[in-house]
């Protein structure tokens, strides 16, 4: 009996040891984080706002590799099958809680298949128009939509993203027929929209802002709750006369589901000492996010609500995929 007991203690201690080891060992290499989109979007301006101070944080390189496609889902499933060690993470995106619903062969389930690290940050959605177009409310373009379906179009980060919910949304509450171009990522989109390509967007602020600044695009509404800080003086769609959708989009890091607890820990405590520090609040503000830094288990629980959120929307709208 002593004898066993004694192995017992000698396993926990090994156990605690081993978990002290893997704190102190990692990281002895490089990080890579995966956005799942092209650069110039909101994910990749904010994946590298968060590597350049978490490397000087870790003391080792952390690399953004962009890997963009399927609706964020190629990205994700790239880093669902790598390596739980901690040098590969995924800055994911609300689009990855609406994937989960819309595609009917998913490579990877988001709840399952990632741990949780934080929250980076949450960025209003903003519906936008060519300067040049003749629509100035979200009236104007809801009296077209209804009076000529599909002569609109417009734009997302490509089918089952954010952008996709929404304008699914839109027409659902206001009965107005828009055809859906999907893209690959903001940038694609945005040419296409200051160009005339595409009507509209519901893109996040940040890759739209400078444009709007410049008086390229017109600013109709903001598809969160409350008007952004940056862009106060733009109303919600809410106040807009389109009282149901309360939609922003946030963008959080992620790792393999066995990705070692004290290497999430230790990820978790570094980012958030980033998102917290006023430097970076700052720049969060300048591009119209606000930073969030929240634990892992806050984060699953937001992953799990709006993947239910999500599920109900996309079943009346009768959005599948392969």
């Amino acid at each position: 009996m002593a004898h066993k007991f004694a192995k017992q203690v000698l396993a926990t201690v090994l156990c605690g040891a081993a978990g002290l080891a893997s704190a102190q060992a990692w990281p002895t290499k490089n990080v890579t984080i995966v956005v799942p989109f092209p650069a110039g979007g909101t994910t990749d301006v904010l994946a590298r706002a968060v590597s350049t101070k978490l490397s000087a944080a870790i003391g080792q390189p952390v690399i953004v590799e962009n890997k963009p496609g399927a609706g964020a889902t190629l990205g994700a499933a790239v880093v669902a099958k790598a390596p739980a060690d901690g040098y590969t993470l995924l800055m994911g995106a609300v689009h990855h809680t609406v994937a989960t619903s819309v595609y009917k062969n998913l490579q990877y389930s988001f709840e399952k298949d990632f741990a949780p690290i934080t929250t980076v940050a949450l960025v209003p959605n903003v519906l936008v128009v060519s300067s040049k177009a003749p629509y100035n409310s979200v009236n104007d373009l809801v009296a077209v939509g209804k009076a000529s379906p599909e002569k609109l179009s417009y734009g997302s980060n490509g089918t089952g993203t954010a952008q996709h919910m929404i304008g699914t949304q839109f027409q659902i509450e206001t009965g107005a027929k828009i055809l859906h171009v999907p893209y690959k990522g903001s940038a694609p989109l945005t040419t296409d929209l200051l160009g005339g390509q595409v009507s509209m967007s519901f893109d996040t602020i940040t890759p739209v802002l400078p444009f709007i600044k410049e008086g390229k695009l017109k600013a109709l509404a903001v598809t969160t709750a409350k008007r952004s800080s940056t862009l106060p003086n733009v109303p919600t769609l809410q106040e807009a006369g389109i009282p149901n959708i309360a939609i922003g989009t946030w963008f959080g890091l992620l790792a393999p589901a066995a990705t070692p607890k004290d290497v999430v820990a230790r990820l978790n405590a570094e980012v958030v000492k980033i998102i917290k520090s006023p430097e970076f609040t700052k720049q969060m503000m300048d591009i119209g996010a606000e930073p969030i830094g929240n634990k892992p288990e806050e984060m699953a629980k937001q992953i799990k609500d709006e993947t239910q959120k999500f599920a109900r929307l996309i079943k009346v709208g009768k959005i599948t995929l392969d």
